[in-house]
This record gives C-alpha cells, structure tokens and sequence, in this order.
C-alpha cells in the first residue's frame, strides 16, 4: 500500500505557516474519508447518532497537518504527512511525539485509500458528548492543551483507576458487535 499523495511539496522549503492551507485540506480530506465510513459505524455500540465528522484546528507543524478529528467514535489527536514520503515505522507502531505541553504516544496507521496517519487517542467512546458543539469545543481545547507549553492538568481531576488485569482473551469484532457483556461473578 502507498501513501495516496494529500499534497506534494514541490520547489524551496516552505515555512510551516505557509503550508497551513495544506494542512487544513489534509484535515478535510481525512474527514471526507471518515465521513464515508461513517454509514458502515452507525450499527455498532460505539457509534453516538449526536455527532459527525469533523476535522478541528488543522494546521502545519513540523512537515505534517496536525490537529483532532472527531468522529461519532472517537476524537483523536492527528499527524498527517504532507509530503508524499512513506514512514520508516510499521503500521501499528507507537512513537513518542513531543509537543510543547509534553511527550505523547501516536500510533502509526495506514488507512486504505487515503495512506498514512498518526494518531492519539482523546476520546473513545464518544458517549460523553450530548452534541456536536460539545464535542468540537472539547476538541479545540484538547488541542490548545497539547500546544501549550505551560499547560498543567487540573489538580483536582480525578485519577483514573487502573483496570483489574484480565484473563479473558478480547476478540474486536465481538466488542464492536456488541456481543461481550459483563458476566456476573
């Protein structure tokens, strides 16, 4: 699989400003492509009806779009490649990306028909937000967090609880069937 060229760079080395129009068509373009998906989502447990797809604050950064997606099921941090290079890590990958308000993990993706991304998880499911609006303030503000550098999370924010470790092998597409269920004990 290639990568499907969102832009090509051609001529002299361009500031990131300068590439901000192209990175705000490869948000789009991204979001046409989840757009598209989204018919075949509608079914399965994750999917919230109260939103759509939308591509937020794209911008250039370091030879890559950057910005959020949202989608009904999921919003995700975003990296996508301006320039028509094939990645040097395998699909399905992390790495480490350090932003001014610190390291955070992507994952290497390589989508069909569209080629590749870099993505971090904010938000999955997406059952938290009541609307669109909602969703998209959040997505603006995840963004705004992330590049800044003097950004500190709330010390009142409640900690997340760690997972009790389980034996039970997790099959994906029964979970996006929604066919697991919680067992009584």
């Amino acid at each position: 699989m290639t990568d499907a060229p969102h832009s090509i760079c051609t001529g002299p080395p361009q500031s990131p400003a300068d590439r901000d129009p192209e990175a705000r068509a490869a948000g789009e373009a991204l979001a046409a492509f989840y757009h598209a998906a989204e018919r075949g989502m509608r079914d399965l447990p994750v999917f919230n009806p109260a939103l759509q797809v939308a591509a937020i604050g794209f911008h250039a950064r370091d030879d890559h779009a950057f910005g959020v997606m949202v989608t009904p099921w999921f919003m995700n941090l975003v990296r996508i490649p301006l320039d028509a290079v094939a990645g040097d890590l395998p699909h399905g990958s992390g790495v480490a990306r350090t932003l001014p308000a610190g390291t955070l993990e992507f994952t290497i993706g390589c989508l069909d028909g569209f080629g590749t991304i870099e993505s971090c998880s904010l938000f999955s499911p997406m059952f938290g937000f009541a609307d669109q609006p909602t969703a998209e303030q959040a997505a603006a503000a995840a963004l705004a967090a992330v590049l800044d550098a003097e950004f500190t999370p709330p010390v009142d924010a409640p900690a997340q609880p760690t997972p009790a470790p389980t034996n039970v092998a997790l099959d994906r597409r029964k979970f996006l069937r929604g066919e697991l269920r919680e067992r009584p004990r």
